[in-house]
């Protein structure tokens, strides 16, 4: 391939959205393959994203203006859920798998909705209401109370894990919101969030006891392609595409990705969930999409693959007719 069809086909939003998602999809895979604990994990990916992180954020500064003290501290204070979220998930990736992990993490876009119901009097739409019942049976399904489960250990656990993830993740990104909303700043508040998640995660290995300061060689080498691959690049790249796609397309993002990584999981860790599973997981991210759609059905949510927050993205998450997305 010529060089100005290259930079053709590089050029279109779609390939480099899909190019985003699939990055992210190796997460978990490279979680599994650091193999130093969950507290040690989520410490050490986003200490190794910040550099990147903290000089786009510069850029961005130079650019724009510095951000008012409040509106750090509240990014900052999103980083700590963020922790959450990330110890949680990798948790649940030892518990249900890699690929099941990912996918239970799209969970996060109904607890988003919930909470803007509930708090903000944001009333979800008759979709979101429809999802409900969809989303059960496929975490049922996921979880193996049905039928023999699959990959992983400890599935019930890892489904129980896998919606903690969810609900911190949904914490964080609400409360990124209210750090990001009417500013034009990307970079500095993930930035913000990443070293308040980078504290946290450290004070929660010492707290339990299970952060390896000292991690060996390999694990630093899977970690910093963690941080380079699915935090930084990854979301670069789904960052300057999604603005550029039709929402009906971005909406399918929200699939690519639990999806890639379940076929990454079971090519590099040769995890082979159940027939059952995999109906579940299919009802799961069926689900999450119906419940990310608007009632009119010409505006989706669009929301970011749990735990990958970390390169600069926006977010808009669902709301009714009327309201304010939140981005």
């Amino acid at each position: 391939m010529d060089g100005s069809r290259w930079s053709k086909l590089t050029s279109q939003p779609i390939v480099l959205a899909a190019a985003g998602a699939v990055c992210i999809s190796s997460s978990a895979i490279l979680i599994q393959l650091a193999n130093v604990g969950a507290a040690t994990t989520a410490f050490f990916r986003c200490v190794l994203a910040l550099p990147v992180l903290a000089a786009l954020a510069v850029f961005e500064q130079r650019r724009y203006g510095p951000r008012s003290l409040a509106r750090r501290a509240r990014a900052v204070a999103a980083g700590g859920a963020f922790a959450v979220d990330l110890v949680l998930w990798n948790h649940s990736i030892s518990d249900v798998g890699a690929g099941i992990a990912t996918v239970l993490g799209n969970l996060q876009v109904l607890f988003v909705v919930l909470v803007a119901w509930m708090v903000f009097h944001e009333r979800p739409s008759g979709r979101f209401l429809a999802s409900l019942p969809i989303v059960t049976v496929g975490v049922v399904l996921v979880a193996g109370i049905i039928g023999r489960a699959g990959a992983g250990h400890h599935p019930v656990a890892g489904v129980l894990f896998g919606v903690g993830t969810s609900i911190a993740y949904a914490a964080f990104l609400l409360i990124l919101r209210s750090a990001s909303t009417g500013a034009a700043h990307v970079a500095g508040p993930l930035t913000d969030a990443t070293a308040g998640a980078a504290v946290a995660s450290l004070l929660i290995g010492l707290v339990v006891g299970s952060l390896q300061l000292t991690p060996p060689w390999p694990a630093i080498g899977w970690l910093l392609a963690l941080a380079m691959l699915s935090q930084v690049i990854g979301w670069l790249l789904i960052t300057s595409s999604l603005p550029r796609l039709p929402s009906a397309m971005s909406s399918l993002m929200l699939l690519v990705q639990p999806a890639a990584a379940m076929v990454l999981a079971a090519l590099v860790l040769s995890e082979r969930p159940t027939a059952g599973q995999v109906i579940g997981a299919a009802l799961v991210c069926s689900g999450v999409l119906v419940a990310a759609w608007r009632a009119s059905g010409d505006e989706v949510a669009v929301i970011p693959p749990p735990l990958e927050g970390g390169a600069g993205a926006r977010w808009s998450v669902a709301a009714p007719e009327g309201r304010p997305a939140a981005d």
